[in-house]
C-alpha cells in the first residue's frame, strides 16, 4: 500500500537550509499526523509523500514556490506604534503573532522601531527560503 490522496499519515521528518541548519524536526515529539490532500503542510512536502510506502525514507528539496513563497516586498507594513502590545519593549528582530480577520494567528518580525511606528515583515519566517527534509514514512491508514 502506497500514500494516495485522502490517506492519513504518520512521518518523521527533519528539516534544514541549504548550511544544514535545522530549522524544524519531528525527533523527540511525536511524529507529524495529517490527511493527505488537505494543504494542511506545504505542497512540496506533501507531494512528496504520494506513492512513498510505509518505513520508506526519501529526501527532498523544495524551492520556494514549493514551501512558504518569495518573499513579497508588500508584506513589509509600518503600522502605528498605539496598534501593538503597550506592555512588551519591541524590538527589531523581535517576533509577534498577529490575529488575521478569519481567526487564524501567524508569526510577524519586527523590522524597525520608532517612537510613533513600527514596520513590520508579514513574510512567512521561511519565505524565500530553499528546504531540505529528510522524510520517515511510519504509517497509513486508508479513509
Amino acid at each position: 500500500m502506497v500514500v494516495k490522496n485522502g490517506d492519513k499519515v504518520k512521518v518523521e521528518y527533519k528539516g534544514t537550509f541549504d548550511d544544514g541548519t535545522v530549522f524544524d524536526t519531528s525527533e523527540g515529539k511525536a511524529p507529524l499526523e495529517f490527511e493527505v490532500g488537505k494543504h494542511l503542510v506545504i505542497k512540496g512536502f506533501e507531494d512528496a509523500l504520494l506513492g512513498m510506502d510505509v518505513n520508506e525514507e526519501k529526501e527532498i528539496v523544495l524551492q520556494p514556490a514549493e514551501a512558504y513563497g518569495e518573499r513579497k516586498e508588500e508584506l513589509i507594513k509600518e503600522v502605528p506604534r498605539e496598534q501593538l502590545p503597550q506592555d512588551v519593549e519591541l524590538k527589531p528582530g523581535m517576533a509577534l503573532m498577529a490575529n488575521l480577520p478569519n481567526g487564524a494567528q501567524v508569526p510577524v518580525m519586527i523590522k524597525e522601531v520608532s517612537d510613533n511606528t513600527v514596520t513590520l515583515d508579514l513574510n512567512h519566517p521561511l519565505a524565500g527560503k530553499v528546504l531540505h527534509f529528510k522524510i520517515k514514512l511510519l504509517e497509513i491508514k486508508e479513509n
